[in-house]
C-alpha cells in the first residue's frame, strides 16, 4: 500500500458574498477532489490543539503526525534545518521577512503594505539579506536568505520571550501596536530600524520600483524558537518517505522527521507553481520505492494573506488538477494506494489570516468497497458527515491503517 497526503495549505474558507456565498472550495471545479469525497471517508479534523497559533508550522507538524504540544519549537528553527544552518542549544531562531513599509512615517508608525515585498525572488533576497549582514552581523547575531521573502537571524542567547507578530496578521494596518515589546523587545526594533535605513534605497529596491514592484524596505522578525527535534517519521509510523514542497518551513519538518527531501524545478509556493511537477515527483517517489509522500501545496495559502479571491479558487483547481494526474498514474499502475486530503488550517480571504477551526478531511482507499455518495469535498459538506478527528496524530493513524504504526 501506497500513502499520500495531499496538503492544500489554507484551502479551507468562509463563505464570501464574492463567490455567491459559497466558500472558494464550493466556488471551485475540482472533480477529483469531489470524487474522494464521494468514495471515501469525509469528516472534520482538529490540525491547531488549543492554546497554540494556527500557524502552519503547528498545523502541518499536526498532520504529519506529531504532537505540537510535545514537538513544537518555533517555526524559525524548522526552517533554519532546511536551509542549511547549524544551532546551537543557546541559540535562538528568527524569522526576518522583508517586507514593504510605507515610506513617509516615522518608522512606529508606518504601514504593513505587503508582508512579502511582491512575493521577492529569492536572487533580490539574497542580495538585501547580504547588506543587511555586513552591517549588522556580530559574533552573535547571524544572517541567512531563505527562499523569496523567508529570511532567517540566529541570535546566540537570544529570547523567545519577545512579543513578536507576523507581518501576514497586519497587512494593511499601522505596525506600531505590533512592534516588538517584552524582553528583547527594543533590540529587535532596534535592528528592524537598521534594517530599514540600509534597505529603503538599496539598488535591488531602486530597480524593482523602476518595475513598478514594491521596495522590500525592512526586515520585520516573528516566529522566534530554539533548535529542534523530532522522532523519525519511520520510528513512529514504519514508513519510508518524502516531502515535496516549496517552502523551507515544510523542508525543516521533513529533515527533522527523516524524510527525503525531494526538490521540483518551477516550484515557488505560488498560485504560479509548477503543480504538475510535483504531482510527477511524487508519483514516481511512491513508485519508486516510497512508503509514504508528504504532498504539500502553498498557493492557495499565499491567495489567503494576499485576498486574491479569484486566484485562490484558481489554486484549488490546478490542485485538483494534480490530484487527477496522481490518480490516473497509481490507478494505471495497479498499485494499491490511499490518499489523505486536507488543509493544514483555515487562510480566511475577509481576514487574510490564519484560524484554528477544524478543517475537512477525506481518507480515500483504493479498490475499497464503500457505499458512494454524491457529495463535494468542502468545509460545509464535511461537516454535515458528523465524524471528528480530535487530532493530527488520531487522523495519520486512521489513515495508515494496516501499516505499521508505533504510536
Amino acid at each position: 500500500m501506497k500513502y499520500l497526503v495531499l496538503l492544500g495549505d489554507g484551502m479551507a474558507d468562509y463563505r464570501l458574498d464574492e463567490l455567491g456565498g459559497r466558500s472558494p472550495l464550493e466556488a471551485a471545479r475540482k472533480p477529483a477532489m469531489d470524487a474522494l469525497a464521494s468514495a471515501g471517508e469525509m469528516g472534520m479534523v482538529r490540525t491547531v490543539p488549543q492554546g497554540l497559533a494556527p500557524g502552519s508550522d503547528v498545523a502541518n507538524l499536526s498532520v504529519m503526525g506529531y504532537d505540537p504540544q510535545k514537538h513544537y519549537s518555533g517555526r524559525s528553527p524548522l526552517e533554519a534545518v532546511s536551509i542549511g544552518v547549524t544551532l546551537d542549544e543557546a541559540d535562538v531562531t528568527y524569522r526576518a521577512n522583508t517586507v514593504t513599509l510605507s515610506d513617509d512615517e516615522p518608522y512606529e508608525n508606518k504601514i504593513m503594505l505587503d508582508y512579502s515585498a511582491d512575493e521577492i525572488t529569492s536572487q533580490e533576497g539574497a542580495q538585501l539579506i547580504a547588506s543587511v549582514s555586513a552591517a549588522l552581523a556580530t559574533d552573535a547575531i547571524r544572517f541567512y536568505a531563505g527562499t523569496s521573502y523567508r529570511n532567517l537571524m540566529v541570535m546566540r542567547g537570544g529570547s523567545t520571550a519577545c512579543t513578536l507578530t507576523p507581518p501576514h496578521d497586519i497587512s494593511g494596518k499601522s505596525i506600531a501596536p505590533y512592534l516588538p515589546a517584552g524582553e528583547g523587545g527594543a533590540h529587535m526594533l532596534e535592528l528592524m530600524k537598521k534594517s530599514y535605513d540600509i534597505l529603503k534605497n538599496h539598488p535591488v529596491n531602486r530597480a524593482r520600483a523602476a518595475r513598478g514592484l514594491r521596495r522590500a524596505n525592512s526586515l520585520w522578525f516573528w516566529g522566534q524558537g530554539t533548535k529542534p527535534s523530532l522522532p523519525g517519521f519511520y520510528d513512529l509510523y514504519g514508513q519510508s518517505g518524502a516531502v515535496i514542497s516549496a517552502v523551507d518551513l515544510l523542508k525543516g519538518i521533513g529533515i527533522c522527521a527523516g524524510l527525503e527531501i525531494i526538490c521540483v524545478e518551477g516550484a515557488t509556493g505560488t498560485v504560479h507553481t509548477n503543480f504538475m511537477g510535483k504531482a510527477k515527483a511524487a508519483v514516481d517517489a511512491l513508485l519508486g520505492g516510497k512508503d509514504f509522500v508528504y504532498l504539500h501545496f502553498e498557493a492557495a495559502d499565499e491567495c489567503g494573506h494576499r485576498g486574491e479571491v479569484e486566484n485562490k479558487v484558481l489554486s484549488i483547481e490546478k490542485i485538483d488538477g494534480a490530484l487527477s494526474y496522481i490518480m490516473q498514474r497509481l490507478d494505471g499502475a495497479n498499485e494499491p494506494y490511499a490518499i489523505l486530503l486536507l488543509p493544514d488550517h483555515p487562510t480566511p480571504l475577509s481576514i487574510r489570516t490564519h484560524t484554528a477551526e477544524p478543517v475537512p478531511y477525506v481518507i480515500y482507499r483504493s479498490g475499497a468497497q464503500r457505499q458512494r455518495q454524491a457529495r463535494r469535498y468542502s468545509e460545509y459538506e464535511a461537516q454535515k458527515t458528523g465524524i471528528f478527528k480530535e487530532s493530527g496524530c488520531a487522523l495519520m493513524q486512521t489513515f495508515l491503517q494496516g501499516a505499521r504504526t508505533l504510536v
